[in-house]
Protein backbone atom coordinates (compact mmCIF):
# COMPACT_ATOMS: atom_id res chain seq x y z
CA UNK A 1 0.00 0.00 0.00
CA UNK A 2 1.26 3.47 -0.87
CA UNK A 3 0.56 6.73 0.94
CA UNK A 4 0.01 10.00 -0.90
CA UNK A 5 2.42 12.62 0.36
CA UNK A 6 2.94 16.34 -0.22
CA UNK A 7 6.12 18.34 0.41
CA UNK A 8 5.42 22.01 1.19
CA UNK A 9 8.59 24.08 1.68
CA UNK A 10 9.78 27.29 0.05
CA UNK A 11 13.39 26.11 -0.14
CA UNK A 12 14.21 23.73 -2.99
CA UNK A 13 17.22 22.18 -1.18
CA UNK A 14 14.92 21.31 1.72
CA UNK A 15 12.41 19.68 -0.64
CA UNK A 16 15.24 17.78 -2.35
CA UNK A 17 16.49 16.44 0.99
CA UNK A 18 13.03 15.16 1.89
CA UNK A 19 12.72 13.45 -1.51
CA UNK A 20 16.15 11.86 -1.08
CA UNK A 21 15.46 10.61 2.44
CA UNK A 22 12.06 9.27 1.37
CA UNK A 23 13.79 6.81 -0.97
CA UNK A 24 14.20 4.68 2.16
CA UNK A 25 10.38 4.41 2.29
CA UNK A 26 9.05 3.07 -1.05
CA UNK A 27 5.51 2.99 0.36
CA UNK A 28 5.54 6.81 0.57
CA UNK A 29 4.58 8.33 -2.79
CA UNK A 30 5.31 12.04 -3.32
CA UNK A 31 2.24 13.31 -5.14
CA UNK A 32 3.28 16.97 -5.37
CA UNK A 33 5.75 19.60 -4.19
CA UNK A 34 4.79 23.17 -3.32
CA UNK A 35 7.05 26.17 -2.77
CA UNK A 36 4.62 28.38 -0.81
CA UNK A 37 1.76 28.00 1.61
CA UNK A 38 -0.96 29.14 -0.78
CA UNK A 39 -0.19 26.51 -3.43
CA UNK A 40 0.31 24.01 -0.59
CA UNK A 41 -3.19 24.66 0.70
CA UNK A 42 -4.64 24.17 -2.79
CA UNK A 43 -2.69 20.92 -3.19
CA UNK A 44 -3.98 19.56 0.13
CA UNK A 45 -7.53 20.34 -0.95
CA UNK A 46 -6.99 18.79 -4.39
CA UNK A 47 -5.07 15.62 -3.54
CA UNK A 48 -6.36 14.82 -0.04
CA UNK A 49 -2.97 13.38 0.98
CA UNK A 50 -2.28 10.91 3.77
CA UNK A 51 0.87 12.71 4.90
CA UNK A 52 2.26 16.24 4.51
CA UNK A 53 5.73 17.60 5.20
CA UNK A 54 4.97 21.20 6.12
CA UNK A 55 7.41 24.07 6.60
CA UNK A 56 6.39 26.91 8.94
CA UNK A 57 7.96 30.10 7.62
CA UNK A 58 6.86 30.47 3.99
CA UNK A 59 5.70 33.24 1.67
CA UNK A 60 2.00 33.89 0.91
CA UNK A 61 0.81 31.65 3.77
CA UNK A 62 2.78 30.28 6.71
CA UNK A 63 2.41 26.69 7.85
CA UNK A 64 0.21 27.84 10.73
CA UNK A 65 -2.01 29.83 8.36
CA UNK A 66 -2.35 26.77 6.13
CA UNK A 67 -3.49 24.75 9.16
CA UNK A 68 -6.08 27.35 10.10
CA UNK A 69 -7.69 27.03 6.68
CA UNK A 70 -7.89 23.22 6.48
CA UNK A 71 -11.14 21.62 7.61
CA UNK A 72 -9.82 18.06 7.95
CA UNK A 73 -6.02 18.15 8.17
CA UNK A 74 -4.00 15.11 7.12
CA UNK A 75 -1.23 13.64 9.22
CA UNK A 76 1.53 16.28 9.28
CA UNK A 77 5.26 16.27 9.93
CA UNK A 78 6.37 19.85 10.51
CA UNK A 79 9.80 21.02 9.44
CA UNK A 80 11.11 24.19 10.98
CA UNK A 81 14.17 26.19 11.84
CA UNK A 82 14.55 26.77 15.57
CA UNK A 83 11.67 28.67 17.10
CA UNK A 84 10.94 28.08 20.76
CA UNK A 85 7.26 28.98 20.46
CA UNK A 86 6.68 26.71 17.46
CA UNK A 87 8.45 23.80 19.11
CA UNK A 88 6.54 24.31 22.36
CA UNK A 89 3.30 24.31 20.36
CA UNK A 90 4.22 21.03 18.66
CA UNK A 91 5.29 19.33 21.87
CA UNK A 92 2.20 20.37 23.79
CA UNK A 93 -0.20 19.20 21.10
CA UNK A 94 1.16 15.77 20.17
CA UNK A 95 2.37 16.67 16.70
CA UNK A 96 5.69 15.57 15.21
CA UNK A 97 8.31 17.91 13.86
CA UNK A 98 11.84 17.76 12.46
CA UNK A 99 14.16 20.60 13.35
CA UNK A 100 16.29 21.95 10.51
CA UNK A 101 18.96 20.89 9.79
CA UNK A 102 17.91 17.34 10.65
CA UNK A 103 19.74 14.05 10.20
CA UNK A 104 18.58 11.14 8.10
CA UNK A 105 18.08 9.19 11.32
CA UNK A 106 15.80 11.86 12.85
CA UNK A 107 13.86 12.12 9.58
CA UNK A 108 13.41 8.35 9.44
CA UNK A 109 12.20 8.30 13.02
CA UNK A 110 9.45 10.81 12.20
CA UNK A 111 8.41 8.94 9.06
CA UNK A 112 8.30 5.57 10.85
CA UNK A 113 6.06 7.09 13.50
CA UNK A 114 3.78 8.52 10.80
CA UNK A 115 3.61 5.21 8.93
CA UNK A 116 2.85 3.35 12.14
CA UNK A 117 -0.10 5.66 12.74
CA UNK A 118 -1.34 5.33 9.16
CA UNK A 119 -0.96 1.55 9.06
CA UNK A 120 -2.65 1.17 12.42
CA UNK A 121 -5.59 3.27 11.33
CA UNK A 122 -4.76 5.99 13.84
CA UNK A 123 -5.49 9.38 12.39
CA UNK A 124 -2.93 11.20 14.55
CA UNK A 125 -4.36 14.48 13.29
CA UNK A 126 -2.81 17.50 14.96
CA UNK A 127 -4.79 19.31 17.63
CA UNK A 128 -5.15 22.34 15.40
CA UNK A 129 -6.82 24.68 17.87
CA UNK A 130 -4.48 23.68 20.68
CA UNK A 131 -1.46 24.03 18.42
CA UNK A 132 -2.47 27.45 17.15
CA UNK A 133 -3.43 28.70 20.59
CA UNK A 134 -0.02 27.77 21.98
CA UNK A 135 1.78 29.30 19.00
CA UNK A 136 -0.24 32.52 19.42
CA UNK A 137 1.42 33.15 22.77
CA UNK A 138 4.20 34.65 20.73
CA UNK A 139 3.46 38.39 20.77
CA UNK A 140 4.42 38.94 17.17
CA UNK A 141 2.60 41.71 15.31
CA UNK A 142 0.45 40.59 12.41
CA UNK A 143 1.37 41.68 8.90
CA UNK A 144 -1.51 39.88 7.19
CA UNK A 145 -4.60 37.81 8.00
CA UNK A 146 -5.69 34.76 6.01
CA UNK A 147 -9.41 33.99 5.91
CA UNK A 148 -11.51 31.45 4.05
CA UNK A 149 -14.81 32.50 2.53
CA UNK A 150 -16.68 29.54 1.06
CA UNK A 151 -14.08 27.96 -1.21
CA UNK A 152 -11.89 31.05 -1.60
CA UNK A 153 -8.92 32.12 0.49
CA UNK A 154 -8.33 35.84 1.06
CA UNK A 155 -5.08 37.25 2.39
CA UNK A 156 -5.71 40.65 3.98
CA UNK A 157 -2.83 43.04 4.58
CA UNK A 158 -3.16 44.64 8.01
CA UNK A 159 -3.11 48.16 6.58
CA UNK A 160 -6.26 47.30 4.56
CA UNK A 161 -8.32 46.85 7.75
CA UNK A 162 -10.80 49.64 8.49
CA UNK A 163 -12.12 48.17 11.73
CA UNK A 164 -12.76 44.89 13.52
CA UNK A 165 -16.10 43.93 15.03
CA UNK A 166 -16.86 41.22 17.59
CA UNK A 167 -19.25 38.54 16.28
CA UNK A 168 -19.72 36.00 19.06
CA UNK A 169 -16.77 33.59 18.91
CA UNK A 170 -15.62 35.24 15.70
CA UNK A 171 -14.37 38.62 14.55
CA UNK A 172 -15.66 40.42 11.46
CA UNK A 173 -12.84 42.12 9.59
CA UNK A 174 -14.06 45.18 7.69
CA UNK A 175 -11.91 46.40 4.79
CA UNK A 176 -12.48 48.79 1.93
CA UNK A 177 -13.27 45.83 -0.32
CA UNK A 178 -15.64 43.89 1.92
CA UNK A 179 -15.92 42.07 5.20
CA UNK A 180 -14.52 38.70 6.28
CA UNK A 181 -15.27 36.47 9.27
CA UNK A 182 -12.31 35.07 11.22
CA UNK A 183 -12.42 32.52 14.03
CA UNK A 184 -10.33 34.56 16.48
CA UNK A 185 -11.04 36.70 19.52
CA UNK A 186 -10.89 40.46 19.90
CA UNK A 187 -8.31 39.90 22.61
CA UNK A 188 -6.09 38.08 20.11
CA UNK A 189 -6.23 40.96 17.63
CA UNK A 190 -5.78 43.54 20.37
CA UNK A 191 -2.50 41.88 21.39
CA UNK A 192 -1.26 41.16 17.84
CA UNK A 193 -1.94 44.52 16.16
CA UNK A 194 0.08 47.71 16.56
CA UNK A 195 -1.44 49.53 19.54
CA UNK A 196 -0.54 52.97 18.16
CA UNK A 197 -2.55 52.25 15.03
CA UNK A 198 -5.38 49.89 16.07
CA UNK A 199 -7.41 51.24 18.97
CA UNK A 200 -9.88 49.25 21.08
CA UNK A 201 -12.63 51.87 21.29
CA UNK A 202 -15.27 49.48 22.63
CA UNK A 203 -15.48 45.84 23.69
CA UNK A 204 -17.01 45.24 20.26
CA UNK A 205 -14.73 47.40 18.09
CA UNK A 206 -11.07 47.88 17.21
CA UNK A 207 -10.50 50.77 14.79
CA UNK A 208 -7.65 51.61 12.46
CA UNK A 209 -6.71 55.14 13.54
CA UNK A 210 -6.04 56.09 9.91
CA UNK A 211 -9.71 55.36 9.10
CA UNK A 212 -11.09 57.87 11.63
CA UNK A 213 -12.69 61.02 10.18
CA UNK A 214 -13.77 62.63 13.45
CA UNK A 215 -15.09 61.97 16.94
CA UNK A 216 -18.47 63.40 17.96
CA UNK A 217 -20.37 63.72 21.22
CA UNK A 218 -23.19 61.15 21.11
CA UNK A 219 -24.91 62.11 24.33
CA UNK A 220 -23.79 63.04 27.82
CA UNK A 221 -20.32 61.50 28.34
CA UNK A 222 -20.78 59.23 25.33
CA UNK A 223 -19.01 59.51 21.97
CA UNK A 224 -19.32 58.26 18.41
CA UNK A 225 -16.36 57.60 16.12
CA UNK A 226 -17.17 58.56 12.52
CA UNK A 227 -15.03 56.74 9.95
CA UNK A 228 -14.00 58.01 6.52
CA UNK A 229 -16.29 55.45 4.86
CA UNK A 230 -19.31 56.91 6.70
CA UNK A 231 -19.59 54.19 9.38
CA UNK A 232 -20.37 55.43 12.87
CA UNK A 233 -19.18 53.36 15.85
CA UNK A 234 -19.90 53.84 19.54
CA UNK A 235 -16.92 54.45 21.82
CA UNK A 236 -17.03 53.36 25.46
CA UNK A 237 -15.71 55.62 28.22
CA UNK A 238 -12.45 53.69 28.42
CA UNK A 239 -12.28 53.57 24.62
CA UNK A 240 -12.62 57.33 24.39
CA UNK A 241 -9.84 57.78 26.94
CA UNK A 242 -7.63 55.49 24.87
CA UNK A 243 -8.48 57.45 21.72
CA UNK A 244 -7.43 60.68 23.42
CA UNK A 245 -4.21 59.09 24.57
CA UNK A 246 -3.23 57.52 21.25
CA UNK A 247 -4.37 60.42 19.07
CA UNK A 248 -2.95 63.05 21.48
CA UNK A 249 -6.31 64.83 21.70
Amino acid sequence: MSYKTLIIDDEKPARDIIRTFLKDFPEVEVTAECSDGFSGLKAIQEYNPDLVFLDIQMPKLTGFEVLELIDNPPLIIFSTAYDQYAIRAFEMNATDYILKPYSRERFSQAVRKALSNLQGGTSARPDIQGLLKTAEEKDELLQRIAVKSRHKVHVIAVNEIVYLEAEGDYVMIHTGDGKYLKEKTMKYFESHLEVEKFIRIHRSYIVNAESIERIELYDKESYSVLLKNGTSLRASTSGYKLLKQVLHM
